[in-house]
Order: structure tokens, then sequence, then C-alpha cells
């Protein structure tokens, strides 16, 4: 491989994109854009859920429990109705989620000890949202009824009740339970992968079209270094949105970074080659701009969506899709920036995620390079 004609396609790379504005545009503005979007309007915390509430008994004891709602931080008590419809209008129309309706007696057989029930309708259309918002409910009314049951125990003498076991959650590495932290880290893989689907297919397959590659390939220039050599101008770009990723989750949203920025750095430019040679190569195979750039998002940007535990976590995947997720790349390079960002894992913790990276970076790029060949050919 030689340095000069190596420098040579990248300085002329890098000129193609420096004259192509609207690229060069998309490179800088779309991270902004994604990462805004994701931070910002994407939220998978389930809070401040409306709630209507009808109380037929207006007794201490369902106002107790209302109050209880009222003033947890998940619900928000959107009013107080009479009947069945109002609440059946507001669930259909989508005003509110959930509804609390307490029976007459249930104050009555609360002052008599007996088993006191109250009714939680929930809007499932959203099945995991539903499931959040029973959870918090059922919590309430669990605190609820050991409250009771202790008040009842009191009426019956001043015995001190010592429960036989005790559970004490504590979350680690979220301790805020917010889910932008799961988020932000996850964006840093779409922004690369996004880059590669844009840009670099348009790269090889633009010359095939304007004719250019045949000028060329009448140069000594070899496969290898017209193929590194456009990948370097777009290692370069997607480096600086690294950075500007890195910093946007640190300042903008306050996403702590745990572990080591070297490390991330580096597995990042591993995806990130990985992503640009799939991208040159669909560019090589098809030599169209549109049917590359279609090629690159089917087999690598829609994985990193739905099959890399971005958004839902692989784990609750069907067995068969779990196995399908292991051909990705973009599964282990999740795995490794929420180890890093959350964790603060080192390399020993993702040693097996970094190795799968080298091998699809290098894999990728080998083979675009062997099929540029045989296209001179």
């Amino acid at each position: 491989m030689n340095l000069t004609r190596l420098k040579a396609v990248a300085r002329k790379e890098f000129i193609h994109i420096l004259r192509d504005l609207r690229s060069l545009g998309l490179a800088f503005g779309l991270p902004i854009v994604l990462i805004s979007i994701f931070g910002f309007a994407l939220s998978l915390d389930v809070d401040q859920v409306p709630i209507m509430i009808w109380d037929q008994s207006r007794t201490p004891a369902s106002r107790d429990l209302i109050s209880r709602f009222d003033g947890s931080k998940y619900f928000s008590v959107s009013g107080f109705v009479e009947g069945y419809s109002i609440i059946e209008n507001g669930l259909e129309t989508g005003d509110i989620m959930a509804a609390l309706v307490i029976p007459a007696d249930f104050g009555m057989k609360e002052q008599a000890g007996k088993t006191c029930s109250a009714q939680f309708l929930i809007d499932g259309t959203n099945a995991n949202t539903a499931a959040i918002v029973k959870g918090y409910a059922v919590a309430i009314a669990q605190a609820f009824n050991q409250e009771l049951r202790i008040q009842r125990l009191e009426k019956k003498g001043p015995v001190k009740q010592t429960p036989a076991a005790e559970l004490r959650g504590r979350v680690w590495y979220n301790d805020d339970m917010e889910s932008r932290n799961n988020i932000i880290p996850g964006v840093i893989a779409l922004v690369l992968m996004f880059l590669a689907v844009i840009l670099t297919p348009m790269s090889v397959a633009k010359e095939w079209e304007t004719g250019t590659m045949e000028m060329l390939i009448s140069t000594p220039v070899k496969s290898s270094e017209l193929v590194i050599g456009k990948l370097i101008p777009y290692i370069l770009i997607g480096f600086m949105d690294i950075v500007l990723a890195i910093l946007m989750g640190e300042f903008v949203f306050n996403v702590p970074l745990r572990g080591s920025v070297l490390m991330l750095f580096v597995c990042a430019v591993l995806y990130l080659i990985t992503g640009l040679a799939l991208g040159l190569c669909s560019g090589i195979l098809t030599k169209n701009q549109m049917a590359a750039s279609l090629i690159t998002m089917m087999v690598s940007l829609l994985p990193t969506i739905m099959l890399s535990g971005f958004l839902s976590p692989i784990a609750q995947m069907p067995a068969f899709i779990q196995g399908v997720t292991w051909i990705f790349p973009a599964r282990y390079f999740i795995t490794i920036l929420k180890g890093i960002y959350l964790k603060g894992i080192g390399f020993n913790g993702i040693s097996f995620e970094i190795s799968a990276l080298v091998f699809f970076a290098t894999g990728i790029l080998l083979f675009s390079i062997k099929k540029f060949q045989r296209k001179l050919e």
C-alpha cells in the first residue's frame, strides 16, 4: 500500500465532502437533531399518569386511599366524577390512562374489619405502560393494606408487630431510574450508523454514476488504497460526531459517563469503520446511490434500532430473534456503550464485545476491498 496514493485519495474525498455542503450539514446537523429528539421527546419513564376518581364511599378510609394516589409522583388526579360513563369516555379519548372506583361500602367494611375492595381501571392499549401503571397501583394498595392491618392489630392490644422479613430495594447504575440515561448512550450507535447510511454508500455509487470511477481505475491506485482512502474522511467526521454526542449527553442531558473515555472512542471507531465499510460495500455492489442507501439501511440502520437492545431488551425477544441479533455489530456496540456509560466497565468486562467489533470491522473491510478489486477486473 502506497501512502502517497492513499493520501491523495483521502484528500480528493475531503475536497468532495467540503464542496457538498448538504452532506456536510447532514453529517454534523443530524447528530444534534437525533440526540435532541431521543433525549427530549422519547421517554420510557411512566409518571404523572392521569387518573379519574369515583369515590362512592366518601369516608376517611376512602379519602386516605385517594390521598396516596394524589400524593404519588406516578399519578395525577385529573378530576372526581360520578358514574362509569365519564370514566369510559375519558379512557376512550385518551384524556386519562386509569381510573379508581371506590364502592359505597368501602368505609363500612373497613370499620367492621372486613376486606374492603376498590376497582382500578387501566387503558391497556399500550401493554408495557399498562403493566407499569398496574405495578404502581398495586404497590400503593399494598402499602395501604399494610397500614390497615397494623391499625387493626393495635386496636386489639399494645402488641408491637415486627415483620418476619423485610425486603429493601436499591437500584444500581441508574439511581434515579431515568430512561434517558439508557437511551442517550444508544443514540451514539444510531448517529454513527446514520452517517454510514447517508454518506458512504453515495461516495462510491456516485463515482460510478458520474463516470469518474473509470478515471480512478486508469490510475495506479489499488483497490485497498481507494477503499481505505475513501473511509478516512468519514472516520474523522464520525470522530467529531462522537465528541459532539458525548458533550451533548454530558452537558445537555446530564447523562453520567462512568467509564473510560478512551475506551469509548476506540470502540466507537471500530463500530464506525464497520458501518462505513458496509456502506462502501453496498455502493460497490450496486453502483447506484439510492439502492446502496436502501441496502445499507436494511442491513445496518434498522437492526441498530430494533435488534440491538437499544429500545427493547434482547432477553425479552423471541428465542429465534435473539439468535439473529448475534450477526449484527450494533448488538455488541450497544452493550459496550451501556457498560462504559452506566457501569464503568473496563476492558475485561467487554472484551468479547470488543473482539466481535474487531472481527466485523476487519471482515467487512476486507470483503469490500475484495469486491472492489473484482469490479476493477
